[in-house]
């Protein structure tokens, strides 16, 4: 799946993850959000806060798409990342340049 160039990356993985493995190395140019599936279910974040196409990845693939529905019904323009962040990798891995 291509990201939108103007796209926001929401990053659902655990701390742990995420700092073992950032998105912001694996994508230096996107500006990366970080959020858990809980508090987008609870609403503890600002819609308004997350610009432009919003791209949620998560480990597999997996949380995603719900994180993504969510934002959705908040007016949020969002999409899953399918396969997570090993599918991102692979994407990256096979673009041409």
């Amino acid at each position: 799946m291509p990201l939108p160039s103007d796209a926001t990356l929401l990053d659902l993985r655990p701390q742990e993850l995420r700092f073992a493995d950032p998105l912001e190395r694996i994508l230096p140019s996107y500006p990366v959000t970080v959020l858990t599936l809980q508090a987008i279910e609870h609403g503890e974040y600002q819609p308004a806060d997350l610009a432009g196409p919003v791209v949620v990845v998560c480990e597999r693939g997996v949380r995603s798409p719900l994180a993504a529905q969510l934002l959705q019904a908040d007016g949020v323009d969002a999409q899953a990342y399918p396969g997570g962040v090993p599918a991102l990798k692979r994407s990256l891995a096979q673009a041409p340049g």
